[in-house]
């Protein structure tokens, strides 16, 4: 098997993709990809790829624009060179919250980037907790989103007190909640918000019981720490326990968000290395590995198996 297919990376999170690799036992495939003077990327495979499945790996995180056109470019060149077939493999999917228009006059940027990734050769997509499962739909092409939840519960069950309560931050979180919720013996909490602006959000209700109980907030991703931040403020006025951890897929950190978590009554902030997390000296922040879960997926359909048990 180990001949049958090249993993190539981008530069968006190279240690995950030589992770995944070597769980694979395959080394990862030569290329470059660099920067002219101008900003234009270049990219050249320095190894053959005719006749070959190949998967790229290549997370679209900020700066996002940057990381797609590398992937794209990573595609399109191993097409030109006569793979086999094509797998994109993008476990922190950017622009997907431009799911929809809103009722406004702006493009839905989640399609775009499919249809890209399609225009290029992609024939299948690997990901991680898209922000939307109706992203999927926007594909001609397979797509599989993996969720890391088990992996994240997996790291949380022996670490939360037993009067837990997993908080949805929105009703949009409310099915991931409930998965926690069902992997830990815990309630579910939901949390009713109104987004002011990209960056802003208000929590206007709670709903269920959280007075004297320890809160496990969850969502897909943190972005600029906003909805965290507001989270637990409400929770600590609704009367939680100032015992709360937080666990998300995706750890994007921009902006002030570690300032925003940085809060006394958080104990923890677990996330995944879905994206490069520069903060490794950060006391609260605990990141773990999603290779094997990657990894299982990439024997599996070199194998022409199921993936049903990686959801």
């Amino acid at each position: 098997m180990n001949n049958a297919f090249t993993i190539f990376t981008g530069t968006a999170n190279p240690a995950l993709a030589t992770m995944i690799a070597g769980v694979l036992g395959v080394p990862i495939g030569s290329c470059l990809v660099e920067r002219y003077p101008d900003g234009n990327v270049a990219v050249r495979l320095l190894e053959s790829v005719r006749r070959k499945e190949v998967f790229l790996m290549q997370s679209t995180s900020p700066p996002a624009s940057d990381h797609l056109v590398e992937l794209l470019a990573l595609a399109d060149a191993c097409r030109r060179a006569g793979a086999t077939r094509i797998t994109s493999i993008v476990p922190y999917f950017g622009h997907g919250r431009a799911d929809k228009r809103n009722g406004r006059r702006e493009p839905i940027m989640a399609r775009v980037v499919a249809d890209l990734l399609e225009v290029v050769g992609v024939c299948h997509v690997i990901t991680v907790d898209l922000h939307t499962q109706q992203i999927e739909g926007f594909f001609h092409a397979p797509v599989d989103s993996l969720t890391a939840v088990p992996t994240l519960c997996q790291a949380l069950r022996d670490r939360v007190p037993a009067d837990l309560v997993v908080v949805s931050p929105d009703v949009g979180r409310v099915s991931m909640a409930t998965r926690y919720a069902q992997f830990l013996g815990a309630p579910v909490v939901v949390l009713h918000k109104r987004r002011i602006s990209g960056a802003e959000t208000m929590v206007t209700h709670v709903v269920g019981e959280v007075s004297d109980r320890a809160c496990l907030i969850v969502d897909d991703m943190i972005s600029t720490g906003g909805t965290m931040a507001e989270s637990i403020t409400a929770l600590l006025t609704a009367g939680a326990r100032p015992e709360i951890m937080v666990a998300a897929t995706h750890g994007l950190f921009v902006h002030d968000a570690r300032k925003k978590l940085s809060h006394p009554a958080v104990r923890e902030v677990l996330v995944t290395d879905t994206v490069r997390v520069p903060e490794m000296d950060w006391p609260q922040l605990r990141v773990i590995t999603i290779a094997p879960l990657i990894a299982g997926a990439v024997e599996r359909l070199m194998a022409d198996g199921s993936l049903g048990d990686l959801y």
